[in-house]
C-alpha cells in the first residue's frame, strides 16, 4: 500500500479520507492469504464493488472460498493475468484489487457465456439491459459512467463484442482487457458471481460521481513496410499467406528476421498495424504454428493490408502521456490494461525498472493482457483504461 504501516488499512493519508478507490496488493504464498492479505488493505470500507486481478500462479480453487470468507456480501468481479500491475509498478506472481466506495460508484454487471457462439445481433440487447436505469436508484442520477469488459483472452470473440456493443452504447466509452496465462496460452478464466468461467466475458456499466476520461496509448509510428494477407482462417486468426507465400517465412523476411527465430520477442519489436479512417491500430502475432502460419491476438482476414510499424521510445512515451492526463486534476487511480508484448517489449530491452517506475508514479492498476479493448475496437500491444479523477473534479 502506498500509505505508512501505522495508517489505517485502506486510507488515504495524502487526503485524509477513505479513499474513493482503495488498492490493494499481496504476493503471499497461498491463495488464501493473498486474498485475506487484500481484504484486510481494502477494509475499513463499503465497496459496491471490488476489481481482483489474479496470477495463474495461484490456485484457483483456493481463491474462491478465500473471497467467500474475506469479502461476504461484496461483488467481485476479475480475471486471471498475464503480469499485474500493482502500487511497484509491473508485478508477477501476485494480486492486486481496487474496491470502488458504493458512496461513489455502482456497477450492473452481466456475464456473457458460450463465446463460440457469440452473435453480432447480441450487442443492441445487451446494451439495452446495462444502461436501463431501472435498478440503478440514485445511481441512474450520476453524471459519469463507462462500460468495462473482461474476457476470456483465448475465446477469440473480443473483437465481435465490442463491435456489437460500441454502436448501442452511443457515447459511454468501453474500455477492457483479455485475461491472460503468463505466456502459458492454456487456459484463462474470468471471475463472475463467485465462479471461475471460460469461454466467458464480463460486461458491465460503471456509474460514478467522479469524472472518468477512457485512454488508449500505443508508441507506434507506421513505415512503409507493407504486407497483405492473402491466406487466412479468419475464424481462428490465423494467417496461412503473406504476399502469396508463406506467413512466417514471409512476415520474418520483410522485418529481416530468421524465420527460426521467430518469439514474442521478436513480434513485440516488429509490430504490423492496420489502417482504419485516419488512426492506426495494432494487430500482434501471438505465435508461430508449427506448419508455418501466424496465429494473431485480433481478427484478422484476407486482403487486410499490414504495416510493420517502428516504435517510440516506450517508458519516455508512457510517461509523457500519462503526465497529460494530471494536468488539471490528481486522477484517484488509472484503471490500466497493458498488453503483454509492451512487457515483454521493456524486459527485452532491460527497461523494466523504468517502467514500473512510471506505472507507479501515475497510480496505474491493472494487468497485463492478452488483447486490450477501447470503445470499438480490440487492438493489441496497447495501453487502455480508465483514468478516474475525484468526485467533483473537472478531468
Amino acid at each position: 500500500m502506498d500509505a505508512p504501516a501505522k495508517a489505517l488499512p485502506g486510507w488515504d493519508v495524502a487526503r485524509g479520507r477513505q479513499p474513493v478507490v482503495a488498492r490493494a496488493r499481496s504476493n503471499a504464498l497461498t491463495a488464501s492469504r493473498a486474498v485475506s492479505d487484500i481484504a484486510a488493505q481494502l477494509l475499513p470500507g463499503d465497496h459496491a464493488f471490488v476489481l481482483i486481478f489474479i496470477s495463474p500462479a495461484y490456485d484457483r480453487s483456493e481463491v474462491l472460498p478465500a473471497l467467500n470468507t474475506a469479502l461476504p456480501g461484496t461483488p467481485v468481479y476479475g480475471c486471471t493475468t498475464a503480469g499485474e500491475i500493482g502500487p511497484a509498478g509491473y508485478d508477477n506472481g501476485s494480486i492486486v484489487a481496487l474496491g470502488f466506495s458504493a458512496a461513489h460508484f455502482s456497477i450492473n454487471a452481466r456475464l456473457l457465456t458460450g463465446l463460440p457462439g457469440y452473435s453480432l445481433d447480441k450487442g443492441p440487447e445487451i446494451a439495452a439491459d446495462l444502461l436501463a436505469p431501472e435498478g440503478a436508484g440514485e445511481a441512474a442520477l450520476w453524471p459519469h459512467s463507462f462500460v468495462l469488459l473482461l474476457c476470456d483472452g483465448l475465446s477469440r470473440q473480443e473483437d465481435a463484442i465490442v463491435a456489437s456493443l460500441a454502436p448501442a452504447l452511443g457515447k459511454i466509452p468501453l474500455v477492457g482487457g483479455s485475461a491472460g496465462d503468463a505466456l502459458d496460452f492454456g487456459e484463462t478464466y474470468v471471475l463472475f458471481d463467485g465462479a471461475f468461467h471460460q469461454d466467458a466475458a464480463i460486461v458491465a456499466q460503471v456509474r460514478t460521481r467522479c469524472p472518468v476520461h477512457a485512454f488508449r496509448v500505443d508508441n507506434f509510428v507506421p513505415t512503409t513496410r507493407r504486407m497483405v494477407v492473402t491466406g487466412a482462417k479468419p475464424s481462428e486468426r490465423l494467417v496461412t499467406e503473406i504476399n502469396a507465400e508463406p506467413a512466417a517465412r514471409e512476415y520474418a523476411r520483410i522485418v529481416g528476421k530468421d524465420p527460426d527465430q521467430l518469439s514474442p520477442f521478436i513480434f513485440a519489436e516488429n509490430p504490423v498495424v492496420v489502417r482504419i479512417g485516419d488512426e492506426h491500430f495494432c494487430r500482434s502475432i501471438q505465435k508461430v504454428e508449427d506448419n508455418g502460419d501466424l496465429r494473431f491476438y485480433s481478427a484478422i482476414d484476407e486482403g487486410l493490408v499490414l504495416t510493420v510499424a517502428n516504435t517510440q521510445e516506450i517508458v519516455g512515451h508512457l510517461d509523457e502521456a500519462l503526465t497529460g492526463f494530471r494536468q488539471q486534476t490528481e486522477p484517484e487511480v488509472i484503471l490500466g490494461f497493458d498488453c503483454v508484448l509492451r512487457r515483454l517489449d521493456v524486459e527485452s530491452t532491460q527497461k523494466s525498472i523504468s517502467m514500473s517506475r512510471v506505472l507507479a508514479k501515475h497510480g496505474v492498476f491493472g494487468f497485463n493482457t492478452y488483447g486490450e479493448q477501447y470503445c470499438g475496437m480490440h487492438v493489441n500491444q496497447t495501453l487502455t483504461g480508465a483514468v478516474i479523477y475525484p468526485p467533483g473534479s473537472e478531468a
